[in-house]
Order: structure tokens, then sequence, then C-alpha cells
């Protein structure tokens, strides 16, 4: 019979049994880490927490398996993520985006393949940082290489509403995030390997301490954060889709649908559309879009962004709607950001100042793979100091790549144009994190999408869905200054870290052929 004194400690073993029982059900800990990665893709249903969960569990079930079943089930998992990021985002089913699938989640499945075979070769620190330097590594090969830039795989897109959090982007980029998060895996990891160890609770307590510093830094900054000094009333629109529907008519016919904005099917449509018949149906869009930045500059907006591609026109007639923009301006006193597509050319923006003269053309960056079809054009992004505050701005997609958006300004202008399905994540969550990130505001004015405005730590000033028919406006007051973050100032430095660690990890590992990988 087990004395009084014996049975706590009887009680602590069988609860041990059965949480190692439980732990050691690896079928259990993928299925677990499966199901919480579909909610951390950067789709339209993430979960902030399942972000931290996945990996954890996931790594766990690397750990405890053969390698090839485990390299292979872990792979599988990956392409499921992409597949479903495609899926929520409304993306086309057919060969790109099985080949994104296929392409997408076997970088992503790299982190955890050199975890499973190179980690157990190395030391304390190699098990803590091979696997997050790896995935930030990736993340930040991804963001600048990968024509699809951020768009999938950046954890920080997972975070948008963990606002302390996502402060860490000001202080160190948008890589960060996805170092903190699978961090905690493998600190969470390191101590479940050595639980019955002391050795494992200094770990814990570095890890705790850094996150807990970060959350309450983060807190503290949104707390604290000065009221800004100036705000400029800017507005936002996007064109009339009865109207264009109209326009479509004059060049097709009653009933017809060119299916976008730009009121021109293929490029066969526009050597057999007459030039005349052309500026016809785009006048009609053109002129209702200055009609109604003559309603918003005498609602008080001091700047007027268009959508992307708003205004359609071709070389001869862009000097004639120039000419028109920069009358409203002028007679308006106001700053208009034209935006104009030249159909399977040119995704183009001008800004107009109140004296008339057009200050910067910019021509877009990165077009969409596969579903836009103009060439993409290298030009810096424009940056004008006014009166108002220092303007600056990219096209829609652009606003994916963190390098090529990390300039010094105010306000960052993001006209855009995309499907429903997409919208709000690419407004609210994608794009927001650009603010934080460089410290400006930024607005984003999106067709049949949702635009938004946000302040320098990415909370939501305005925002409208546009996806409904008719015209909209959307009306923000957006703040001026505060100065510029660590980050913007510094770039990319805990990327290139991550980088170097990544590499270093890879060769200690590789060359100690003295621990065999079962």
């Amino acid at each position: 019979m087990a004395t009084l004194a014996s049975r706590p400690a009887i009680r602590s073993e069988r609860s041990e049994s059965r949480l190692a029982a439980w732990a050691g059900n690896r079928f259990l800990l993928l299925a677990i880490g499966a199901t919480a990665s579909l909610f951390a893709v950067g789709g339209r249903f993430d979960v902030s927490l399942a972000a931290w969960i996945a990996p954890i569990f996931l790594l766990r079930f690397m750990r405890d398996s053969k390698v090839v079943p485990a390299l292979c089930l872990i792979w599988a998992v990956m392409f499921i993520d992409t597949v479903w990021w495609t899926l929520q985002l409304g993306v086309r089913q057919n060969a790109a985006a099985l080949v994104i699938a296929l392409v997408f989640s076997s970088v992503f499945f790299v982190p955890y393949a050199v975890d499973r075979l190179v980690s157990p070769r190395l030391g304390l620190y190699g098990k803590l940082l091979l696997f997050p330097a790896a995935f930030a590594s990736i993340e930040f090969l991804m963001g600048s290489l990968s024509p699809l830039g951020t768009a999938f795989g950046l954890r920080a897109i997972t975070q948008t509403d963990n606002a302390p959090v996502l402060q860490l982007v000001a202080l160190a980029g948008p890589y960060s995030i996805g170092f903190l998060i699978n961090s905690m895996a493998t600190t969470a990891n390191w101590a479940w390997e050595n639980r019955a160890d002391r050795k494992s609770l200094p770990v814990l307590g570095a890890y705790a301490v850094v996150l807990f510093a970060i959350l309450l830094g983060g807190a503290l900054r949104l707390a604290f954060a000065p009221p800004p000094a100036r705000y400029i009333p800017m507005a936002g629109i996007t064109p009339d889709m009865n109207i264009q529907r109209a326009a479509e008519a004059t060049l097709y016919g009653a009933g017809s649908d060119a299916g976008g904005s730009g009121l021109v099917r293929s490029r066969s449509d526009l050597a057999t559309l007459s030039p005349a018949k052309l500026q016809t149906a785009w006048s009609m869009v053109t002129d209702d879009l200055l009609a109604r930045t003559r309603e918003a500059a005498r609602a008080g907006a001091k700047v007027v962004i268009w959508s992307e591609t708003a205004a359609t026109t071709l070389d001869q007639f862009k000097p004639g709607l120039l000419a028109k923009a920069a009358s409203v301006a002028r007679e308006e006193h106001i700053y208009i950001n034209v935006t104009m597509g030249q159909p399977f050319a040119r995704n183009q923006t001008a800004l107009i100042d109140p004296a008339g003269k057009v200050l910067w053309n910019y021509d877009k960056n990165h077009p969409v793979p596969g579903s836009e079809p103009v060439p993409p054009v290298s030009n810096p992004v424009p940056i004008v100091a006014t009166p108002l505050g220092t303007l600056t701005n990219v096209i829609c997609f652009d606003a994916d790549f963190p390098g090529l958006t990390r300039v010094s300004a105010d306000v960052m202008m993001v006209p855009g144009s995309e499907w429903p399905e997409i919208g709000r994540t690419h407004t609210l969550k994608m794009a927001s994190v650009r603010a934080i990130e460089n410290g400006y505001s930024l607005i984003r004015i999106a067709y049949n999408s949702q635009s938004a405005a946000f302040d320098r730590y990415g909370r939501v000033l305005a925002t409208q869905d546009t996806t409904s028919r008719g015209g909209h406006i959307m009306y923000a007051d957006v703040p001026v200054g505060g100065g510029r973050t660590l980050y913007n100032i510094t770039g990319d430095i805990l990327a290139w870290l991550s980088v170097f660690l990544f590499a270093a990890f890879l060769f200690v590992g590789f060359g100690n052929r003295g621990r065999q990988i079962s």
C-alpha cells in the first residue's frame, strides 16, 4: 500500500506518463500542427495564435519521426497550405496555380527539412536558432527575389490583429516576426526534449523575457503614441461601375461585359476598335472621375487619389487627359494622383500639383505575373516634398515588396485594383504592414476591393468596401510626420543576420559527421 507521502509522487509520475503518451502520438501532433497551419497562411481566415501553434507541433512531429516519412508528410502539409491560400484569395485554379503551390510548398518546406537533418548535429544554439534563421532567410529571399514578393509565407501578415507584437517590424523589419514565432517553436521543443533537466529553465526564461519585452514595448508604443502635429485631408476615388458598363456598351453593344475597368478585352479588340470609338468610351469614365474629384475637393480633400488604372488611355490621348486633370487641380487647388492604364502596355501614375504641374510619372514595377498583361518597368519610387507633407507612391502589387517601399516619406499612396476575395486581405493585412515598417501613413484606394487608410502604427483611419455597383469616394484625415523607423533607416540587418546564421549552422552541421540522423 502506498503511503500518504508517496501518493503525490505517484500522481506526478502518472501525469508525466500520460503527457508523454499524448506527446508521443506523432500523428496527433501532425494533425494539430497541420490544422493550425491552415489558419496561418496569410489569407482571409487567419487566426494570429495559429501561426504560433503550428510550427511547435509540426517540429515535434518531425523530430520524433523517421526522416523520409516525416519529410514527405510535412511537404504535403506545406502543399495543402499553399493550395488553401490560393482558394481563400480566389486565385483561378489552373496550371499556373499548381506551379505556384508546388514551388511555394517546396520553398517553405526547407526550414523543416534542415531542422530535421541538421539540428541533431548541433549544440544548444543551433537547435534553437537554425529553424527560425532558416525561416526568416526564406521569407527574405522570397520577398527580394520571387516575382510574388511577400504575398505568401510572410508571418507578419498573420499578426495584423496582434498590434503590439507587429510593432516589432518598425525596429527589425517584416521578417523579424517569422524569426520570433519560429523561435518559440524551437524553444518549446527544447523544453520538451529536456523536460527532466533543469537546464531547460534558463532557455524558457530567456525566450519569455524577450517575448514579454516585445509585447510590452509594442503596447507602450501604441499607448503613448504622440498625437500627429498635422493631417492631410485626402480622398480616394474608384471608377463608377455603372458608367463603365455604359462605356462597354458603347464599344461592344448592350449586354456586354469587358470584365474590367480597362474596357478592352484583348489585343485584337485594341487593333479592331477605332481610336475615336475608344476615346469616346474612355472619356465617359474619365469625365466622371474628374467630376467626382471636384466633389471630393469641395468636400475638403487636398489630395485626391484614383484607384489603379482608373483612366484608360493611349499615348496620343494621354496629354489631353493630363491637361483636363491639371485644369481641375488648378481650379480646386488640390493634388491629384492620376492613375492611367494603357492596355497591354503601361500601368502608370502621375501626380499633379495645384499649379497644374506634373510632379512625377511612375510605372508599376511589379505587374502581377500571369494576370496583368503589361511589362514590368524598373523605375525608382517617386518622392515629392510638398507644403502638405512628403508624398510617395507605388502601385498595388508593388506594395508586396518591402525593399521597394522602404522610402522616407510622410504618406504612401497605393492605388490598387483586384477581385473581392483578395481585397480585404491585400489591403487590411498585407499593405498595412508597410506603414508600420517605415513610419509613414498609408492610403490604399482599390477598385472592386477594399480601400483603407492607416497611420504609422498600422491603425485603420478609414475603410470602404468598393465592390458594389456605382462609384465610391473614401475620405480620410491622414497624419503627417512622426519620423522614420529604425528599420526604414537600417534596412534588413536582421534578415541578413538570419542568412548568415543559416549558412553557418549548415556548414557546422554538415561538417559534423559524427552524429547520425535516423
